[in-house]
């Protein structure tokens, strides 16, 4: 699966911001059918970072929901600048 199609969007929400100061964590809306696997190298292959973790949920929109904590050598703030979310 291409990485530019298993991510959807950034979200931008003031739990999202705070996951980024605190715990180095991206949240990203992504594809219904992405696997943990193919979100983790899509995070990896688009931002140039190494993925800890990722975990998913699906909303009550019927949306995927991914969290994704960075490996600590990489700053979540750094690139949630570039997205324009900080």
């Amino acid at each position: 699966m291409d990485p530019y199609k298993v991510i959807i969007r950034p979200v931008a929400t003031e739990k999202a911001v705070n996951l980024v100061e605190t715990n180095n964590t991206l949240t990203f809306i992504v594809d219904i059918k992405a696997t943990k696997h193919q979100i983790k190298k899509a995070i990896e292959e688009i931002f140039g970072v190494k993925v800890l973790k990722v975990n998913t949920l699906i909303t009550p929109r019927g949306e995927k929901k991914a969290y994704i904590k960075l490996s600590p050598e990489y700053s979540a703030s750094e690139i949630a600048v570039r997205l324009g979310i900080l």
